[in-house]
């Protein structure tokens, strides 16, 4: 669900060294403040099942992971991670010469109190000055996922599903598509690797990612971390993911033929978390 704070959000409306309460309550949005003044806290509080299962296939349990992807023209402004009321910089006041924002991600665990805090940073002339960022807030995915993942070891990252995994991303993936990857270029904004794919199949997909002329086929893109080194090679594919900000990440790619035992073998037995009308 898309949000946009504006111009409620403007500071032309605050007073000068005020702090203005705003609770996150929907999963993604995006938060416009127009001529920044004083600060706004932001609480996250979405609306997301008690119970979601990720790629890793555990429980989130409360967990819930959050990222920013500020705007080329985020200016005005400064945004702060309050977290058990210690503030970490996420986002500084771009110069016109900064180098394009990266996104960035955290995550809460149980119990904690966490808070994105927006602080206008102090300028003669704000009327050109707007702070803008995109926010999604998941319970079904974790730093696994994430542009921002510098912590996160190559080999977590890039680890190969198991086939319950699989079997789980299935049911719960934003797109399953079977198909075969044509190349692989680099991403330098997100130092990302882009999987182009053409589908033959597309299951499911929760935006048009995957879209073409042809009956047959279809294209889209797929994003994974740099270090986990896809090349392109022949055979099918099952692609499983996440849409992020508008574009899919990989989460569990088995070849075709691997997932069909796997799911064979798992409905025999009645083990399958979910029907997958395969060939």
């Amino acid at each position: 669900f898309l949000t946009l704070f504006s111009p409620s959000s403007s500071g032309l409306s605050q007073q000068k060294g005020s702090v203005e309460q705003i609770s996150l309550h929907c999963s993604e949005g995006t938060l416009e403040w127009l001529y920044p003044k004083g600060a706004l806290r932001l609480t996250l509080s979405p609306r997301l099942p008690s119970v979601a299962v990720g790629p890793g296939g555990g429980s989130s349990s409360g967990l819930i992971t959050a990222c920013v992807k500020p705007s080329e023209q985020f200016h005005g402004a400064q945004l702060y991670l309050e977290r058990e009321g210690v503030l970490e910089l996420l986002v500084g006041d771009r110069l016109e010469s900064s180098p394009p924002p990266r996104v960035r991600c955290f995550s809460r665990l149980p119990g904690e109190k966490v808070a994105l805090f927006l602080q206008a940073t102090p300028h003669q002339d704000i009327s050109k000055r707007i702070a803008s960022f995109r926010y999604e807030l998941r319970g079904d995915w974790t730093a696994r996922l994430s542009l921002d993942s510098n912590n996160i070891s190559s080999e977590d990252a890039c680890r190969p599903c198991n086939n319950t995994e699989i079997l789980m991303a299935v049911c719960t993936s934003d797109f399953v598509v079977r198909g075969n990857i044509q190349s692989v270029e680099e991403d330098e904004n997100l130092k990302a690797a882009v999987i182009k794919v053409s589908a033959t199949r597309v299951f499911r997909q929760k935006y048009a990612l995957f879209t073409g002329n042809s009956r047959l086929t279809s294209k889209g893109d797929i994003r994974t971390l740099l270090q986990c080194g896809v090349r392109p090679g022949p055979g099918s594919f099952l692609f499983t993911g996440r849409v992020h900000f508008g574009e899919a990440w990989l989460g569990c790619a088995p070849r075709y033929k691997d997932f069909q035992r796997a799911y064979t073998v798992a409905k025999a037995a009645q083990q399958i978390p979910c029907e997958l009308p395969i060939d």
